[in-house]
């Protein structure tokens, strides 16, 4: 049996009902638990916008393995098309009465895929079936094309506070329904043939792999049946030309990179790293969270929602100076910064959180070196020493547009100590099944995890530089694995 908590900005509207209801605040502060049931969180906090406590409620569920309504990604597939020329929409059945819309009755709400007016009642599970949102708003459009007359329906998510007066009560009694009732898990798409797209950005100065480690990947998926093919622009249109997806390309949310992982998934494709991947490796706060609930060796950390005076006089006192100040998402030592004394900290934190609602903020933990453990299906399958930049404490100094990175040592993962593997491999577990590299600090036989990577570096002559093509190989071969598991 699960225990349901229900997170709202205004809890006084369910009082009386029996449910276990609690602000954002109190559900960041208070979980995770020891010995905690299986639990589920309807999120009924404003998650229209990108960072925002609503964002947050629902990536930090799936980080504390809390099925969540809505899911992040669902919050994401709204959103960014809210943001483009097509915004989510159900199309109208062929059988609609269309005297509603000339009546004035454009507009109206879902709550947990239920509406009480029956004509509407197949377009709001249809909504809520394609967008699992707790409160929907939907707006009734028709156009007319010759003699014939196209109808949709404009789906937008609602904070629950969001919603007029007269619709709270039937608001609450839908929250205290749905709670008591089973949660159905989504259908998988449809299935494809043998092929390929390798995503990879000609521009990117960093990228993911260089040409060559691009040219053994296209030879090593034509050695195991896969006809892979390097395309520097695919659109969510052409995925389903496709058996399989494999990005090459530096990942982030607000990009298109997760909207193709997220379109390549609906059609039934294997793709790597996975939209899951992408989202819950792309914000540092989801994995602190997840490193700290299962129990994962890592730096002490403190999320952090103020840069007052008490709240910096906190955290030195906790863990002590220098620190380390992330944004949830960075990439490649960019968004991170230490600071040396409270001044310092005060001033940078404000201007983070001008950016985002939550910084993670970490002891200093100095080491010459970082581990990065390349783990594939959960099994380590390249191990490298990844050398700080001359003179800088990060592996990456980037120096207006020029950027300077440290040496490297790569070795068979039998080599590296087993304290280091055994936290490379539970910390991607919790992230996924994919393709990760995990960077580890070690002290002695003490380490600590400080990030997983979805989409990690593969260059020829650094990575690969002991298994050689075999290193290709093993990750086409997966590709295999998925797509024969599939049936195809």
């Amino acid at each position: 049996m699960h225990k349901t908590l229900i997170i709202a900005d205004n809890t006084n509207m369910f009082a009386n009902t029996g449910l276990t209801v609690m602000t954002f605040d109190d559900y960041l502060a208070n979980f995770p638990k020891l010995n905690e049931p299986k639990t589920r969180v309807i999120n009924l906090c404003d998650t229209s916008r990108y960072l925002s406590h609503g964002y947050y409620c629902s990536l930090l569920a799936q980080a504390r393995k809390h099925r969540v309504l809505p899911a992040v990604n669902t919050i994401n597939d709204m959103r960014m098309a809210l943001d483009s020329t097509m915004p989510p929409r159900v199309t109208l059945p062929d059988a609609f009465d269309w005297s509603l819309l000339f009546a004035g009755r454009t507009t109206f709400y879902v709550l947990f895929g239920q509406t009480k007016d029956q004509i509407l009642a197949p377009i709001a599970q249809r909504a809520f079936t394609l967008y699992p949102c707790p409160v929907l708003e939907l707006e009734l459009h028709v156009v007319t094309e010759g003699t014939t007359r196209i109808g949709y329906a404009e789906c937008r998510p609602v904070g629950i506070d969001a919603l007029p007066a007269e619709f709270h009560k039937d608001a609450i009694a839908s929250v205290v329904a749905f709670a008591e009732s089973d949660w159905r898990a989504p259908t998988t798409g449809k299935k494809m043939r043998w092929d390929m797209a390798i995503l990879v950005d000609p521009n990117e100065t960093t990228p993911p792999s260089d040409k060559k480690a691009l040219k053994h990947f296209v030879k090593a998926a034509e050695n195991v049946g896969i006809h892979a093919q390097i395309v520097h622009e695919l659109k969510p249109a052409d995925i389903g030309h496709y058996d399989a997806l494999f990005l090459r390309e530096t990942t982030a949310i607000e990009h298109h990179t997760y909207q193709l992982a997220r379109a390549a998934e609906r059609e039934g494709l294997v793709v790597m790293d996975d939209s899951q991947s992408i989202l819950r490796c792309c914000n540092k706060v989801f994995l602190q969270d997840a490193f700290t609930y299962q129990h994962i060796p890592a730096p002490q950390s403190r999320f952090v929602r103020s840069a007052d005076a008490q709240t910096c006089d906190s955290l030195i006192s906790a863990l002590g100076l220098p620190l380390v100040l992330k944004l949830p998402e960075s990439s490649f030592s960019r968004g991170v910064y230490k600071v040396e004394n409270s001044h310092d900290l005060q001033a940078k934190l404000a201007d983070m959180l001008e950016t985002s609602a939550l910084v993670l903020v970490q002891e200093y933990i100095f080491t010459d070196y970082d581990w990065r453990i390349g783990v594939l299906g959960g099994k380590p399958i390249y191990a490298c020493k990844y050398f700080m930049a001359r003179n800088h404490w990060q592996i990456y100094h980037h120096d207006g547009e020029r950027t300077d990175s440290g040496d490297f040592a790569t070795m068979a993962t039998f080599e590296v100590p087993k304290p280091v593997l055994k936290a490379a491999v539970k910390a991607a577990k919790v992230v996924g099944n994919g393709l990760y590299g995990v960077d580890i600090k070690q002290n002695g036989q003490q380490v600590y995890v400080i990030e997983v990577n979805d989409n990690p570096s593969i260059d020829s002559g650094v990575e690969d530089k002991y298994l050689g093509k075999a290193l290709y190989e093993l990750i086409m071969q997966e590709f295999v694995d998925r797509l024969e598991k599939r049936g195809r």
